[in-house]
C-alpha cells in the first residue's frame, strides 16, 4: 500500500479506490450483471430467480427463510414473492402445522421457468468467472464463501 509523503507527521496510508475490495466486488457484480440480463433478458431479475432456485431447491419453505437463504431482507423478498405471486410462479397458502406461518411454494409454471432457465443460470455463472482457470474459479469461490 503506497503512502502519502509525510509532513511532519506519521504518513497516511493512501486510499487507491481500484484496490479496495468492494470497489473490486462492485466491478465483478456489474460483469455478472450485464451477463445476466443478456441471458435471462426481462423474464427474472438475479433476486427473482435467486427466490425460484432456492425454491426448487429446498422446497416449500416460510417467507421469513426464503429470505434469509437468498440473503434478502424482509422489505425485498416481499417485494420479490409479491411479483412472483402476480407473474403465477408462486403461492403462498397458510402452513398446515402453523396457522401464523405461510409457505411459499413453486407452482407448475415455477417449476418449468425453472427448467426452462437453469441452464442460462449455470451460463450466466460460467461466463462471470470465464477468465480464471478453473483451479481460480475454485478459490475465488471459497474465499467469498468465507467473506459471506
Amino acid at each position: 500500500m503506497s503512502r502519502r509523503p509525510s509532513r511532519g507527521k506519521a504518513a497516511i496510508p493512501a486510499y487507491v479506490l481500484d484496490d479496495q475490495i468492494g470497489f473490486i466486488l462492485r466491478q465483478a457484480y456489474q460483469k455478472h450483471a450485464v451477463l445476466f440480463v443478456e441471458y435471462f433478458g426481462d423474464d427474472f431479475t438475479p433476486t427473482q430467480w435467486a427466490a425460484i432456485a432456492k425454491l426448487s431447491e429446498v422446497g416449500d419453505c416460510s417467507q421469513n427463510l426464503l429470505g434469509r437463504l437468498t440473503a434478502m431482507d424482509a422489505a425485498t423478498i416481499k417485494g420479490v414473492v409479491d411479483r412472483l405471486t402476480k407473474r403465477g410462479y408462486i403461492a403462498s397458502s397458510p402452513s398446515p402445522t402453523d396457522r401464523r406461518r405461510v409457505l411459499i411454494t413453486l407452482t407448475a409454471a415455477g417449476r418449468k421457468a425453472y427448467e426452462r432457465c437453469v441452464g442460462q443460470a449455470l451460463r450466466v455463472s460460467v461466463d462471470t468467472m470465464a477468465r480464471l482457470k478453473p483451479r481460480d474459479r475454485v478459490a475465488l469461490l471459497r474465499l467469498l464463501r468465507q467473506l459471506g
